[in-house]
C-alpha cells in the first residue's frame, strides 16, 4: 500500500454508483444505495403521482418504482428501452429508482465536490448535492432522498 493511498482515510473518499439518466452522468452515494437491479414487469397505478412508474416486484416485495427521467424533467425512455433501477430505502420503505444505465462505482475526493452550478435547473438543484469534475464531463452527485421524496409524500397520503 503506497503512502498516498493509506493517507486517505476513507472519510476523505466519496463512492457513487455511476448512472446515466438521459444524456446526464449521476452519481448515487454508495451507502444509499441497497441493490442494483434490472426491474421485471412494472405495474401501472391508476391515479398516481407521474414519477410513479408503478409498483414491482422486488424477490417477493412490491415496491414503488420512480422514474429519474420524469423526476428531472426529461422525456419518457422509449418502449424497448427497459433500463435499470436502484433499490433504495427509505424508513421502512424501498423504492426502486429506474434509470436508464448503471455504470461503475466511482470514487471522487470529497475535497473534489463542487456546489452545483448557478445555471443549472432550479428543480435538479434540488435533488443534486454538487458536482465532481470528471476528464470529460460533469458527476452530478444525486441527493437520493430527495428524488424519491415526492413520491414517498404522496403514498404516506
Amino acid at each position: 500500500m503506497s503512502n498516498d493511498s493509506s493517507e486517505l482515510g476513507t472519510e476523505e473518499i466519496n463512492e457513487y454508483v455511476s448512472v446515466r439518466i438521459g444524456d446526464q452522468l449521476f452519481g448515487a452515494p454508495v451507502n444509499a444505495i441497497r441493490e442494483v437491479f434490472t426491474p421485471q414487469s412494472v405495474t401501472s397505478v391508476p391515479r398516481s403521482p407521474s414519477e410513479v412508474a408503478g409498483l414491482l416486484n422486488l424477490r417477493g416485495r412490491i415496491v414503488t418504482a420512480i422514474d429519474a427521467r420524469t423526476r428531472l424533467g426529461l422525456p419518457p425512455r422509449s418502449a424497448d428501452e427497459t433500463g435499470m433501477a436502484l433499490g433504495v430505502e427509505r424508513g421502512s420503505e424501498i423504492f426502486g429508482l429506474i434509470v436508464d444505465s448503471v455504470g461503475e462505482v466511482l470514487r471522487r475526493p470529497r475535497a473534489e465536490l463542487e456546489p452545483v452550478p448557478a445555471h443549472v435547473d432550479a428543480s435538479w438543484r434540488s435533488m443534486v448535492t454538487g458536482v465532481h469534475r470528471l476528464e470529460k464531463e460533469l458527476l452530478a452527485v444525486l441527493d437520493v432522498s430527495a428524488v424519491i421524496g415526492s413520491a414517498a409524500g404522496h403514498e404516506a397520503a
